[in-house]
């Protein structure tokens, strides 16, 4: 074979060869588009949908309040201010703030006496039982008919005077219950009522007052206080509730997602429109749309759409009944 003819099949060779690696990569392409692999096909689409982890927790059938928070002080129910029937200086006190006296009790003593006449000492008598819880007068001190020497809180009951304004005046009502607490018990709760409100509405605040009668059987409450309150203005027994930051609130409706487990290896986000009513405190009543019991995502829901894939990473205390 002459060298011309060497070359010549040397080089039709060469051009062959990318003849037989096209060939190659189509066959071996073709093999994994065969749409009777459905192993691969499944794997490859499931590679490609996005699961999104959530927390959930449960929706749970209990009662929720609705409430008026106020603050006012805490006063006796009643305080008598105890005069003297003569003018004079004060010669004696038989009392001092926080001792108890009955009815008639002396109190203190006030002599008349002028320079060149000498009177009998009269003395100040208390008006009623209960505790002295000031006292004005101080030996040696001229007074008058008109000056108070003692102040004197009647029995043991104790009130919290409130001011409420007035766009929630509709809300209030004889006997409400209320629920005081003050800085200085923290955790401590004292029950109470309204039994008392006022027939005018002050113009200068607009405001109007009303007063609450609180349980002071610890004898912890005293006089001068400072107490929070809050008025319980509605109550709702046997409804669903969950926690507010469940709900997603787009475009005009309100919805949560729910859990579907149908497929336990792969649970999906289920859109659900609910009817909210009361929220209190973070607390959400579900008027229509939720059952008891059902389980909602409570947080990673606002990448979610209906029918999205989760992962449930954990799972928050449900709500109290109560």
């Amino acid at each position: 074979m002459s060298k011309t003819i060497q070359r010549r099949a040397a080089m039709a060779a060469v051009l062959m060869i990318p003849v037989l690696v096209f060939s190659g990569c189509d066959r071996i392409k073709g093999i994994f588009s065969k749409p009777d692999n459905p192993a691969l096909a499944a794997a490859a689409a499931a590679a490609a949908v996005p699961v999104y982890a959530v927390v959930t927790t449960t929706a749970v059938k209990g009662q929720i309040q609705d409430y008026l928070a106020l603050s006012g002080d805490i006063v006796s129910s009643s305080t008598v201010d105890t005069y003297s029937d003569a003018a004079g200086k004060v010669s004696k006190l038989y009392v001092s703030v926080g001792n108890r006296v009955r009815k008639d009790d002396p109190v203190a003593e006030v002599d008349p006496s002028r320079p060149g006449m000498e009177f009998v000492p009269s003395v100040v008598k208390a008006p009623v039982s209960g505790i002295v819880v000031a006292l004005p007068a101080q030996l040696g001190m001229t007074v008058s008919q008109a000056v108070s020497l003692a102040r004197i809180a009647g029995g043991t009951g104790l009130e919290v005077h409130l001011y409420v304004a007035e766009r929630f005046i509709s809300k209030i009502a004889l006997n409400q219950r209320c629920e005081v607490s003050l800085d200085a018990y923290p955790g401590d709760i004292f029950r109470g009522s309204i039994f008392e409100l006022s027939p005018t509405v002050d113009a200068a605040s607009r405001t109007m007052e009303i007063k609450i009668t609180v349980d002071n059987s610890g004898s912890k409450l005293k006089a001068g206080m400072f107490a929070k309150v809050r008025v319980i203005t509605e109550t709702k027994d046997s409804i669903v509730k969950i926690p507010a930051s469940a709900m997603m609130n787009r475009f005009g409706e309100q919805y949560v997602f729910v859990t579907d487990k149908t497929n336990p290896a792969a649970p999906v986000a289920k859109k659900r429109i609910i009817v909210p009513g009361i929220l209190i405190d973070g607390v959400l009543e579900v008027s229509q749309g939720l059952a008891p019991g059902e389980e909602i995502i409570l947080q990673g829901q606002t990448l979610l759409d209906d029918g999205s894939r989760i992962n449930i990473t954990g799972q928050t205390t449900p709500l109290d009944a109560k």
